[in-house]
């Protein structure tokens, strides 16, 4: 008999090769977790942007506010197009302020407290437009090590029955469905581990935004109250 016969022919071991030898299904599963890692990195991306852009127009537009300048002018530069959260619940108390004076309300009664409702919801949509896609984050960064796992325990069955079909025990046979098996861990873990960081990070970021518009809030509302109290 031919020693080399007695050889197993070597197995593709490189990241392509064990995909195109991964079952159908663990397939699907790193197809699945590749594209999630993209997304994954498309939205960390576009909420780094966005929260940085925000934080430093938040930043500009409380200079302005605070400079001196009457609250007429500001809501004339910034009401055609608030370009921020703080701007938007700025333009939202003062429209609300203005239709009554506008209006010829015989009382003012009640206006603090409909200002500071207009100002809640406007502060809870906007944090709902920071936290957009978030879910996504948080979604992959706890599902994408169990789908990952999924795989994992497909490959190691995948390698037990190569085991049982060649009666052969060797690491040539092992291997293969062994590497497809981490493979698919990797990829899960790839996509699992910045989403879960970033999705910290952001949370805390948002938060932080969140409760400097409920400071703001809180400022621009006792200013109202008490031209509220002069004109009284």
């Amino acid at each position: 008999m031919n020693p080399e016969t007695l050889i197993a022919p070597a197995a593709d071991v490189t990241l392509w090769g064990l995909f195109w030898q991964a079952h159908i299904l663990v397939k699907a599963i790193m197809i699945g977790l590749t594209l999630a890692s993209v997304w994954v990195w498309a939205i960390v991306i576009d909420k780094w942007i966005l929260l940085g852009r925000t934080k430093r127009q938040m930043d500009r537009f409380e200079e302005v506010f605070w400079s001196g300048q009457s609250l007429e002018e500001l809501y004339r530069s910034v009401s055609p197009r608030p370009s921020n959260p703080m701007a938007t619940l700025f333009v939202a108390a003062m429209r609300e302020w203005k239709r009554t004076y506008e209006g010829g309300a015989r009382s003012l009664a009640g206006l603090t407290e409909r200002i500071e409702k207009v100002m809640d919801v406007t502060i809870a949509r906007e944090v709902d437009r920071l936290e957009r896609q978030l879910l996504v984050l948080a979604s992959v960064g706890s599902s994408g090590p169990f789908i990952g796992l999924l795989g994992t325990v497909w490959g190691i069955m995948t390698s037990f029955q190569a085991i049982a079909a060649s009666k052969n025990t060797s690491l040539a046979v092992v291997a293969p469905g062994i590497a497809e098996a981490l493979f698919a861990t990797a990829l899960g873990l790839v996509a699992a581990i910045p989403a879960t960081i970033f999705y910290n990070k952001y949370v805390i970021e948002v938060n932080r935004q969140a409760q400097r518009l409920e400071g703001f809030a809180d400022e621009f509302s006792a200013i109202l109250s008490r031209q509220i109290d002069e004109r009284t």
